[in-house]
This record gives C-alpha cells, structure tokens and sequence, in this order.
C-alpha cells in the first residue's frame, strides 16, 4: 500500500480482496466523481476519467462504481476491471416514478448530517437521515449550521437530543475556523467523511472552509422562506491538507427509504421499547387499553410527531422494499437474456 492510496482511505479490508496477480500487476483507484458514461478516478498519482462499458450499464445500479468506491484497473491503467467490496454505501429510492436505488456515496466513515439554526431545521428529516445512516453503518454527526445567526442556538442541540440522546453534535459557523475545529477532528487522515443535507445550508461553505480554498460555488437560504437554492449540482470527493476526505452531496429535495426495518428500529428505538410493554401484541398504539406508548404521550415522555413519523417510515420502508425486490428480478431476468444473446453471437 503506497502512501498515496492510504491518503485516500485505502485499508486492509480492500487490499485483502485482491488476488495474486492483482497484487502484483494491477492498480488501485478510488472514485471521485461519477459522469453520465463514466467516472474520474484517483490512483495516488493523479486524477483522470474512465469511460464505462455497456456492460456496466447492463448491471443493477447498486453493483455499478459510484463516489468513493475503489476500483481495480487494469495494467495500462486506462480501464476499470472490477468494483471491489464496499465496506459501506449510503443510498436511498431514486427520485422519479421507477422504484430503483440511488448510490450516494461507498466507504465513508461517518455521515454529516447538516442542518441550520433556523426553520430549516426538522426533527422528521433528520430521523430519515439516521435511518439511512444505520442501514449504512456509518456513524452519524448532526452539524448545526449558522449558530452566529441565533440567540440559542444550544435550543437546536436540545432539539436534537430529543430524537437521539447519544447523537453527536457540532453546533458551527461555516466561515470561521476556529468554530469548525470539531467539525475537523472527525476527519482524520485517510478518512472519508460525507456531507448530507438540505440546499443551502452550508454544506459546501464547510467543504471550502475545510479546504483552504473555493472548491465549490455556495449559496444561502431564502430568509421567506428558509429554502435553499442548489449549488453543489454533482457528488464529488475533496482531499483535505490534512489527509482526510470530504463528500459533498447535492441538496435532496425527497428522501426515499427502503429495506430499513432493524434501521428504523434502532432510531426508533424508544418506541419500539415501549410497544414491547403494550398489552396486547398487535396493538396498533390508537386507543387500546394498555398502550404503553399512548402512555408516554400522555405522560409527556415522548412527543406524538416521533411517533407519526415512525409509522410514516414503516408504512413508505414497506411499500418501497417490495417494488424493490419486484424491479431487481426484472433486472436479473434482463441481465440473463443480455448474456444469452452474447453467448449465441460468439457461438455463431
């Protein structure tokens, strides 16, 4: 392992992967960027882009390269071989009427999930992103952007408390540095952080400010209305001076969630510990006798707002996952007649 790769996050668990050969004659590189019909690459000795086959099109998007993966090229290296094993992807249900998943970002290490101080701010956004971070297993960091423009801004660290005692939390001014030092201590040399978020609020000023310099256009929120505009309009991978990686991701309007169900149990973990004390098994947490949850939000213990939202995401995780599992057999009963009518072109 060069230096150079270690710089880009390259670890034990991916050079195990590599055969004899690969070990002796191949190189490593690390995605950086993806394009409509290809992707930029970094191999420790620079940055350049490689085009994608069709076959690599033909295949299910969750096996095609996508920002921070690391990629095995061949000799000349001036083609991708193979993808190698993830050790985590963050994704969601793709934007649009087909149920498909999105990649969003391969091995990272923990996920920033960016929010600002102001009525940008939602509990029920922020539970989706800890859903998706858990399904990931990459730990989650709440930023809380903006604090200069707030009286309290620890109320919004109280806030967030609330959904997740344990959360971490890093309440900053994206301008100053001195206030992004705990932001900076996440990530360390060769490791690989991804910004989440909604448009505007500061994402890409963290990525500049971490940075030293503008790499990428920043914008603001609307003060009528506390949206965003776009700035960052593509994923894209950043070295730091220090060595560690950053992962700025568009602004997303939906969030989508699939196959998440021991995700949402363990965000939810609260409710799903007070359903265990419900009289009855089956209850619905309406107005049978016994429920223990209509207890708590009786009791104050627990805010009704976590709980709609839990029965949101599990009645949405449900009705997602089966198309899922609907357009993946699609998708392999595609792949096999793709292969079959090549095997019959080389026969003939």
């Amino acid at each position: 392992m060069t230096p150079e790769l270690a710089d880009l996050g390259l670890a034990p668990f991916f050079t195990r992967q590599l055969n004899e050969r690969e070990l002796e004659h191949a190189a490593l590189a690390r995605v950086t960027e993806v394009q409509r019909s290809g992707v930029v690459a970094h191999d420790g000795r620079d940055e350049r882009r490689y085009a994608l086959g069709g076959s690599w099109f033909n295949l299910p998007a969750e096996e095609r390269p996508t920002v921070g993966d690391w990629v095995v090229l061949n000799e000349a290296r001036d083609k991708i071989q193979r993808l190698l094993e993830r050790k985590s992807v963050f994704k969601r249900v793709a934007v649009g009427s087909k149920i498909d998943v999105q990649l969003i970002a391969a091995n990272i290490d923990t996920l920033f999930i960016v929010t600002s101080c102001n009525d940008e701010f939602n509990e029920s956004r922020l539970e989706r992103y800890l859903a998706l971070a858990a399904e990931a297993g990459v730990e989650p960091v709440l930023v809380l952007t903006k604090a200069d423009l707030v009286e309290d801004a620890d109320a919004y660290r109280d806030r967030v408390r609330a959904i997740g005692a344990h959360l971490p939390v890093e309440i900053v001014n994206s301008h100053d540095m001195k206030s992004l030092q705990g932001v900076l201590a996440w990530v360390g040399k060769g490791m690989t952080v991804a910004l989440v978020g909604s448009s505007g609020v500061g994402k890409s000023t963290i990525v500049n400010s971490l940075s030293g310099q503008v790499v990428l256009d920043t914008g603001a929120i609307r003060e009528h209305d506390a949206k965003g505009r776009h700035t960052t309009s593509f994923r894209s991978l950043h070295r730091l001076p220090g060595g560690g990686l950053l992962l700025d991701v568009p602004g997303m309007r939906e969030l989508k969630v699939a196959q998440l169900d021991d995700a949402l149990s363990a965000v939810f973990a609260d409710v799903a510990s007070l359903a265990d004390n419900c009289r009855f098994r089956d209850c619905e947490h309406n107005n049978e006798p016994g429920c223990a949850v209509r207890a708590a939000i009786a009791a104050g213990t627990l805010d009704e707002r976590r709980l709609r939202n839990y029965r949101k995401l599990l009645r949405e995780e449900a009705r997602h996952t089966t198309s899922l599992a609907d357009q993946r057999h699609r998708e392999k009963q595609f792949a096999r007649v793709v292969q079959q009518s090549i095997d019959l072109k080389r026969r003939h």
